[in-house]
Order: structure tokens, then C-alpha cells, then sequence
């Protein structure tokens, strides 16, 4: 079976997920992409570019699987010439009615709409957890109702019944080659490996550090992720304020990232926005302890038998947390042991063969409608 894999943001996380699947997949996947910038003129103007890229395809593929990213219905009439009638599949990372913005910016329907669009002319719409599944469809009436006539209400079910979910694979077997380095006689190591940005909520995990601090409590900080910003305020006050504390500060990636995290104890999450949470998923997959809200796409992480231990309400639970898990080193690691054997059913080999029946099926149902 062939498939075009179409990823107009094809960088971070959207770049594992397309490059892991052509990689692991059973099919023959080839990936058209565009460099990770821009994200709005990708998902106004990608769908021109990439239309372009196909037309140098030397065949005619089975499948279309496009990310969230590409105005889908415009790449169809783009390309009716000669890719006309293949079934497609759009894959949801995120969605432009529900991603928070920062105090004094507005939320541009334009894009909402392209989501809605492509979902509309989807065979299939796969989302990367249940969570984002009802948050999109909690969230789109209240978009359709913004416009005066014609709202298309009467569609949201049409697309709810094709709608399913498949996680973000992860290359988890990457991690096996690593050994664990975790120092017995140190003070436990935190890391921090999101994205330092405004939904990642950095300022309250530096704010449970701080709290720590002042307790007098032992620890260490590894302050990696990736930074899209010039100025990044927030964690230059942490760098300072917690001094000798901090053992890495800056974007790390192979193999000073994946030290990171087998040398890490405990990994913290503060995020006002999650999806699914592949930095989390690697993270306990190398044996650190996860201390993650009790919301967004985190409780569907986390097997229910650990999210007392692991899941926190609000800020004072928090550092509660925290401190639970760096005076009781021995009892986190058995978590930890549990959660690396659940983390696993993440890793590419368990979700490609997932994905590739998924997409059988598509074909075999549009062929059955033939």
C-alpha cells in the first residue's frame, strides 16, 4: 500500500511524528513537508507548495494522510488532475479553536475554519488522544454559531462518527541504548523539558521551585526544551535565582537529551495546553518520575492506579508533589518502574502496526464504495 504523508510544519514534534512513521510503517510512506516556520502562512499557502511537490510523485498512492496543518480541501482541488479520488486521513497534533493564547491576543477564526474544512472533506479524522478528540468538538458549535447564516451545525455529527484516535508514536527503543546514570548520592535531578513558552506555564514551575528552595529542600535542575522566543525573561530570573542548582539550562537534543533523560529523577509538567505530551512519554519512559496536572491529556497518560501519586490539582499540591517524590526516592522509583512498562504502548513499535491497519481499512471502505 502507498502513502503520501503531508506535513506542511514538518519540524518538533510534527517532524518526529511524520519522519517516525515513514520509517516504522509497514507501507511504503513517502513525505512531502516544509520547513517548521511560519505556521500561519503554512496552513494559508502550504497547500499550494506541496500540491506542487506532487506533481513530481512517480506514482499514484492509495492514501492521503495530511497533518492538521494543511488546508486539506484546497491540496485536493489543487491536485484533482491526477491525485483525484485516492481516499485521505487527517491527523489532529492540535487544533486553532482551543489553543490558548497570551492575555491581549485574539483568536483568528480563519484558521479554526481551515481545521474544519479539511475535516469536513476527510475520510477519516484522527485525533492524538480523547482529550483533544472532545475538546474540539466541545469547542467548534460555539465557533459555528460566531458566523450569521448557514452554520453547518447539522454536520458535526457527520464528522464526530469518522473521527477516532491514534497516539503520537515515539521512538522509545532510542532510549534502551542509553544506560541510566542516576547518582545515588546527589540531591534528586528535576527536569523541565518543554517547550519555553507561554502554554508551557514555565513561571509556575519556576515559582514550585522557588517555594522548594526557600523549604531548604535538596534538588537539582535540568532546564532543557526548545525556545521559539528572543527573549525568554522567566527562565533567565530561574538561572540566576537558583544558581549551582542548575546542572543544564538550553535546548538539548540526541544524545545530550537523551542523558537528560536517564540521568533525570523526576519530570514536571505546568502546561496550560497538552494534547498528548511526547516530552512526558520519553521522559518517564527513561525512568523519570512524572508530577503532571490533573487535566488536559495527562490523565489519559497515566494508568488511573498512579494518578493519585502522580497527578496534581493546583499549586500547593504542586509542591506538595514534589516534595513527596523527592523524600521518598525508593517509592518513585518503583512508580517509575510501572509507568516505563505502560509508557512503552507509545513507542513506534506498537503504534505503526496500529496506524497501518487504520489505514487499510480506510482503503478497503473507499474500495468497498466503489
Amino acid at each position: 500500500m502507498r502513502i503520501l504523508l503531508l506535513e506542511p510544519y514538518c519540524g518538533g514534534s510534527h517532524g518526529a511524528w511524520a519522519e517516525g512513521y515513514v520509517e516504522h510503517s509497514r507501507h511504503d510512506v513517502t513525505l512531502l513537508g516544509l520547513a517548521a516556520r511560519f505556521w500561519k502562512w503554512r496552513m494559508q499557502g502550504g497547500a499550494v507548495t506541496l500540491a506542487a511537490q506532487a506533481r513530481g510523485l512517480d506514482h499514484r498512492p492509495d492514501l492521503i494522510l495530511a497533518s492538521d496543518m494543511l488546508n486539506l480541501p484546497a491540496f485536493l482541488a489543487l491536485t484533482r488532475g491526477f491525485l483525484a479520488g485516492i481516499p485521505t486521513a487527517l491527523y489532529c497534533h492540535e487544533n486553532q479553536l482551543t489553543y490558548p493564547f497570551p492575555p491581549g491576543e485574539k483568536r483568528d477564526l480563519t484558521y479554526g475554519m481551515i481545521n474544519w474544512l479539511s475535516m469536513l472533506v476527510a475520510d477519516r479524522v484522527i485525533f492524538n488522544s480523547r482529550f483533544h478528540l472532545e475538546d474540539w468538538f466541545d469547542a467548534l458549535p460555539n465557533m459555528l454559531k460566531h458566523f450569521p447564516d448557514c452554520s453547518h451545525l447539522d454536520r458535526i455529527e457527520e464528522v464526530r462518527a469518522k473521527a477516532c484516535v491514534l497516539p503520537v508514536g515515539c521512538n522509545l527503543r532510542r532510549l534502551e541504548e542509553v544506560p541510566t546514570s542516576r547518582a545515588s548520592n546527589e540531591s534528586p535531578l528535576i527536569l523541565w523539558n518543554q517547550r519555553w513558552e507561554y502554554d508551557k506555564n514555565p513561571e509556575t514551575f519556576f515559582r514550585a521551585l522557588y517555594a522548594l528552595a526557600d523549604a531548604g529542600v535538596g534538588f537539582r535542575v535540568a532546564i532543557a526544551g526548545k525556545s521559539h522566543r528572543h527573549s525568554t525573561p522567566e527562565f533567565q530570573r530561574a538561572k540566576e535565582r537558583l544558581g549551582d542548582r542548575v546542572v543544564h539550562f538550553g535546548f538539548a537534543e540526541g544524545r545530550e537529551y537523551d542523558c537528560l533523560l536517564r540521568q533525570a529523577d523526576i519530570v514536571v509538567s505546568t502546561a496550560i495546553h497538552e494534547f498528548f505530551g511526547m516530552a512526558v512519554v520519553e521522559a518517564v519512559y527513561g525512568g523519570c518520575f512524572p508530577i503532571l496536572p490533573a487535566r488536559l491529556s495527562y490523565p489519559e497518560l497515566i494508568p488511573e492506579m498512579s494518578h493519585e501519586r502522580c497527578l496534581y490539582d493546583d499549586f500547593q499540591d504542586l509542591v506538595a508533589h514534589l516534595r513527596w517524590s523527592i523524600a521518598h526516592g525508593e517509592e518513585s522509583e518503583a512508580v517509575c518502574k510501572k509507568l516505563r512498562v505502560a509508557m512503552s504502548r507509545f513507542d513506534w513499535r506498537v503504534v505503526a502496526p496500529a496506524y497501518d491497519d487504520t489505514f487499510s481499512g480506510i482503503c478497503l471502505q473507499g474500495n468497498s464504495r466503489g
